[in-house]
């Protein structure tokens, strides 16, 4: 009988070891443990030299055709005769259209515009409303414009000097991918772009990644601000940024994030302690104030989590521009039904009680989600985007 049993096992191992090795790699999810491993996947990459990654037909453009055409002149086909595009004012220009099934696996861009009133938006499968809909620098993590970029190294996201912005979300799709650019602003705007992706098979529980804008300038007392609301269906939480434009030369970090999930009503799941903590910082990011009574903090920038800041110029009448990123790569926020996340604006006042600020908040919220969403509210127009100099 003991023989038998052990047989069995063994024949069980033997099976799923074979089983393990027939199983073929899509050539997605890589890391330093599973780099060696060949697929089929196939690499591709969309450029304004190479519009329709077609293999063997980037580098095309003509002198007849390209933007750069002038520097060219002497060179033709084949030396950098197209690297961007313009994008004329209030129009759309459709940056990647990719069909069959694989993955987004990188996006670079820099854009020479202003970032606030350059929309990214990202359709999956042919659907009618896009799954990421998100001004161009804030999608990065860089929300407070030309100028402003900050410094970042992250595994999700990095801004490389001066304006090198880099994605590294993986954006899986079935049957089709459509990239575009809005232009809001009464002035061309200029683009340098890649799209890197691969051509491969997608795992049947792979969902689709999804990004969304909100902005409120200035906070309501005593309102909370809503960082994202209506996510319907299955999926999970994978990321915030926040701009934070604190007008009180005080601390503004106080407020408390919340998690609103699967029929939560009154009170959240998930409760944060307070901004900073939840962006992983502590004590108002080792808060000083100099001989002249301006406030100074401590940079940080790491993989999962990051924070930098600029004090007030002459340009606009913030005491103090925040950038925060929390990437939930490790700690996804799952939900079942629906989620909903906000978070509170706090700071001090006497007595050691809180302060509800009115601080301008702008926000990009990520996350992974069956299809179909739950389409997006209306767009800000040009006007409620823009990073005014008054102080209301």
């Amino acid at each position: 009988m003991k023989s038998s049993k052990l047989i069995c096992i063994v024949l069980i191992a033997i099976l799923w070891g074979c089983n393990e090795k027939s199983e073929k790699f899509n050539g997605l999810n890589l890391n330093m443990g599973n780099l060696s491993r060949l697929s089929d996947a196939k690499s591709r990459s969309i450029s304004p030299e190479h519009f329709s990654g077609e293999k063997g037909k980037g580098g095309m453009a003509t002198l007849e055709t390209g933007n750069a055409a002038k520097a060219a002149r002497e060179l033709g086909q084949g030396w950098k005769v197209n690297p961007y595009i313009h994008i004329e004012p209030g129009q759309t220009f459709t940056l990647a259209e990719i069909e069959g099934e694989g993955a987004i696996t990188h996006i670079w861009m820099t854009p020479t515009c202003d970032y606030r009133l350059s929309i990214l938006k990202i359709y999956w499968d042919g659907e009618t409303e896009p799954s990421v809909e998100v001004p161009v620098g804030d999608f990065f993590a860089a929300g407070w414009g030309r100028g402003f970029e900050p410094k970042i190294q992250s595994l999700a996201v990095c801004v490389n000097p001066r304006s090198g912005f880099n994605s590294y979300w993986q954006m899986p799709f079935r049957k089709k991918c459509k990239i575009v650019m809005e232009n809001l602003d009464t002035k061309n705007a200029g683009l340098y772009y890649q799209v890197d992706y691969a051509l491969t098979d997608v795992p049947d529980d792979a969902a689709y990644f999804h990004a969304r804008f909100n902005r409120v300038h200035a906070l309501p007392t005593k309102e909370v601000y809503t960082i994202v609301d209506q996510i319907k269906g299955k999926g999970q939480y994978v990321g915030t940024y926040l701009a934070h434009g604190a007008y009180g030369q005080g601390w503004w970090g106080e407020g408390e994030i919340k998690f609103y999930m699967d029929g939560d009503t009154d009170f959240p799941t998930i409760c944060g302690t307070g901004e900073e903590d939840y962006f992983c910082g502590s004590y108002g990011y080792d808060e000083v104030e100099d001989q002249n009574g301006v406030i100074n903090y401590t940079s940080f920038s790491s993989p999962y989590t990051g924070f930098y800041y600029f004090k007030d110029n002459d340009k606009i009448s913030f005491a103090t521009k925040v950038g925060e990123y929390r990437w939930h790569i490790t700690d996804p926020i799952r939900f079942e039904n629906d989620l909903k996340v906000t978070i509170q604006c706090l700071g001090w006042q006497g007595e050691g009680r809180y302060l509800p600020l009115n601080d301008d908040l702008a926000s990009v919220a990520y996350w992974y989600q069956n299809e179909p969403h739950t389409p997006f509210p209306k767009f800000f127009g040009s006007e409620e985007l823009a990073i005014k100099k008054e102080n209301p």
